[in-house]
């Protein structure tokens, strides 16, 4: 058995090419980390148009685009970049397109008093179907799925419904870290519908989405193998999901030096995927 790992990073931020908030950082060293210890890594996030593309050496990875990712009724064109985290031998994806990525602002419009956008949902269903889609034509089998944040959190529901029976992620288990967001704005009224994909019936739906943000994130925590914190408390809401359902793993990464954060994870994942990976 080997203890070296296929290891996906789903995120929104990444240093140096997004900064959101600090855990930018931290996403970037603990993927950089792991492959020092000879893990093999992928990073995918958004393209948003805030990341500019030539100062950060962004180019499209032909073979990977192409693929229309269905949103609702729509269809829309996915074009997967890639860029190199600067003097690390590490790549970054980006998912991207025209219409739900290439604007100057990240998640609130500045043309609507900062206003969440009206179709965020719509951005994370096409990433999160999306970044599936992208690891299965890149023919690579992750081991574990690490997913950040509230944007990432429809990707442990479609692995476990929609994708359970595909090879690609027959071993795949899936690690959520829910972060204090503060994301108070209402999902729009037909977003189940949009979300959905063949096997996943109304009424699990329904279960796990409660039309709103939270309620996305609570889906990521409940279908999950195993809970992570990103921020030292959650909102009441969330901390409670985490303890009914008894996967709370307590870790604030906040003030931690980085190498405890890398050593941290790297034991965790070695527990959770030893006895599971071949």
């Amino acid at each position: 058995m080997t203890e070296k790992f296929r290891i996906l990073y789903a995120t929104m931020e990444i240093a140096p090419f997004l900064k959101i908030t600090d855990a930018a950082d931290y996403l970037s060293s603990l993927p950089q980390g792991l492959q020092e210890q000879g893990h093999e890594i992928r990073i995918l996030m958004p393209k948003f148009g805030v990341i500019n593309e030539r100062r950060n050496k962004l180019h499209e990875v032909v073979r990977l685009s192409g693929i229309n990712i269905r949103v609702g009724n729509e269809e829309k064109p996915l074009t997967i970049k890639v860029a190199t985290i600067p003097n690390v031998r590490l790549q970054v994806y980006f998912l991207d397109n025209e219409d739900y990525f290439q604007r100057k602002s990240v998640l609130n419009d500045p043309k609507n008093n900062n206003h969440f956008y009206k179709d965020n949902d719509e951005r994370a269903i096409f990433f999160c179907k999306g970044l599936i889609e992208t690891v299965k034509k890149l023919g690579w089998n992750p081991h574990l799925i690490h997913c950040h944040g509230w944007m990432t959190a429809l990707i442990p529901l479609y692995l476990k419904t929609h994708y359970k029976d595909d090879p690609v992620f027959k071993y795949t288990k899936i690690i959520y870290t829910a972060y204090n967001e503060n994301i108070n704005f209402p999902l729009p009224l037909n977003f189940i519908e949009k979300a959905r994909l063949d096997g996943i019936d109304t009424e699990v739906m329904r279960q796990y989405v409660d039309g709103t943000y939270e309620g996305v994130v609570k889906s990521g925590i409940r279908m999950a193998d195993f809970v992570t914190k990103g921020s030292p408390e959650l909102s009441p809401g969330l901390e409670e999901c985490i303890r009914q359902l008894k996967k709370d793993v307590t870790y604030d990464f906040n003030g931690q030096d980085k190498s405890s954060y890398i050593n941290y994870y790297s034991q965790l994942y070695k527990e959770i995927l030893l006895g599971v990976v071949a």
